[in-house]
């Protein structure tokens, strides 16, 4: 056995154990949905000119590695192994029944020559690129209806390079809109573990359109000031588990999205089924994010055990007029937030529009919202409720939760309107549009 073929079946059974010490040790996890695989079949990315010297373009030869994946079709998939070494190159697609391994040390680095990233469609569900009219740039890595797909490794890194895309955008000379690190369309069995993403253009990882999708032990890195950096954005896909990470970047660290404004609504297809368990993080918005692009609906999210320090908002849920969709049963729970702008922000005026075309009056719905165990330090303002007049927020409810400000003057309260539900055991004082008493309407269940 090749000593690197030995190393990688040793490094997965090792995962394997770890994996199943942890959920006996910190409790539930959600990864049962898409095992780990071992392929028989295994192939580097050397055996295709490779060259890890930081400066070689490998973009033909990652092509050519996966189209022979593609098309011998081995029985269990197959492996790509990536040794230690720095792989510069442009985008490239991915393939069903295949594992990108990374050993420790490699790094796949994105080339910042623009001309090198293909244009793809925008997603039907947005109707043009986020950022820009028409078309948008391909992903470094990308994938479209497939099926049994890994990335994973010994923490090696995907490295996004993104500084000349973050600076194109704020001298405003983009043309279209800027690549994410991982975009899968389509596709289910998705595997994401033990692999470092850093400095991505846009969006770090982001599947939209699929179900059973796990994506745990990452990191994911950017500056605090680079802009649009989210950790994770799963959009329009359902069973999606996410445990387990740290997360410190420019944008929100996780954000359930579902398609923007009248495109969104039009494709109609929802998130659901969404876990986020045991995240830890930093950034100057948010740490737990439901939107703003939740045209096609948002529901059955559980989000618990998330550590946040040095943030814009802890929990933020966002939409707006024109966006339309049901934003129902949101339950986070066990959260300590430190150092933060808002402790907790629901609000209907989040958000800009694809076009002059929406509908101001397709409105949400937002109702069913359960936020209980919240623990926060040197929080200026607890929360932050404000729904929509001719669609108010209704069912929510608050419990357990204690956000204390800096020392000094007591700025730390609660703005809502357009609000209903109940709280009990929070403090400082909710505002009085959500009341005090434990058996009132949706909340009754809960508490």
């Amino acid at each position: 056995m090749n000593h690197w073929v030995g190393s990688i079946f040793l490094c997965i059974i090792s995962t394997l154990l770890l994996t199943s010490w942890l959920v006996a040790a910190e409790g539930e996890t959600c990864s049962g949905i898409v095992p780990m695989q071992y392929r028989n079949d295994k192939i580097s990315i050397l055996d295709f000119g490779g060259v890890g010297d930081g400066r070689t373009l490998n973009t033909k030869a990652f092509k050519e590695a996966i189209f022979r994946i593609q098309h011998l079709k081995r029985k269990g998939g197959t492996l790509l192994y990536i040794p230690a070494g720095v792989y510069l190159t442009g985008p490239f697609d991915l393939t069903s029944r295949m594992t990108l391994y990374l050993a420790r040390g490699a790094v796949i680095k994105a080339t910042q020559d623009p001309s090198q990233w293909p244009l793809v469609d925008p997603l039907p569900s947005y109707g043009r690129g986020r950022e820009r009219p028409g078309a948008r740039y391909m992903s470094l890595l990308h994938g479209d209806g497939l099926h049994d797909v890994i990335i994973t490794g010994e923490n090696g890194t995907i490295d996004g390079q993104g500084d000349v895309w973050w600076n194109m955008w704020r001298q405003r000379t983009l043309q279209f809109t800027r690549p994410h690190l991982v975009e899968l369309m389509n596709s289910r069995g998705i595997l994401i573990s033990n692999v470092i993403f850093k400095n991505s253009p846009f969006w770090n990882i982001h599947p939209v359109y699929c179900s059973n999708v796990v994506i745990r032990y990452v990191t994911i890195l950017a500056p605090a000031d680079s802009p649009n950096t989210d950790g994770i954005d799963p959009d329009s896909s359902s069973n999606v588990c996410i445990e387990d990470s740290y997360i410190s970047v420019g944008d929100d660290l996780v954000a359930v999205k579902s398609g923007w404004d009248q495109y969104g609504i039009a494709y109609g297809r929802p998130s659901h089924g969404i876990t986020i368990r045991r995240i830890t993080g930093s950034s100057p918005f948010a740490g737990i994010a439901v939107g703003s692009e939740t045209s096609g609906g948002v529901v059955d999210v559980l989000a618990e055990h998330i550590s946040l320090f040095n943030m814009g908002v802890g929990i933020h849920i966002k939409t707006n007029i024109g966006r339309g969709g049901m934003i129902r049963n949101i339950t986070v729970s066990n959260v300590y937030i430190e150092n933060a702008r808002t402790g907790i922000k629901i609000a209907g005026d989040v958000g800009d529009h694809p076009d002059e075309n929406f509908n101001p009056n397709a409105l949400p719905v937002v109702k069913g919202i359960k936020i209980k165990d919240v623990w926060g330090e040197k929080v200026l303002q607890a929360g932050l409720i404000h729904g929509l007049k001719n669609s108010p927020f209704s069912g929510i409810c608050l419990s357990n939760i204690n956000l204390h400000g800096n020392p000094g003057p007591r700025n730390s309260i609660w703005k809502c309107s357009d609000v209903s539900g109940a709280a009990i055991q929070v403090s400082p004082f909710p505002c009085a549009e959500l009341t005090s008493s434990q058996k009132t309407g949706a909340c009754s269940t809960y508490f």
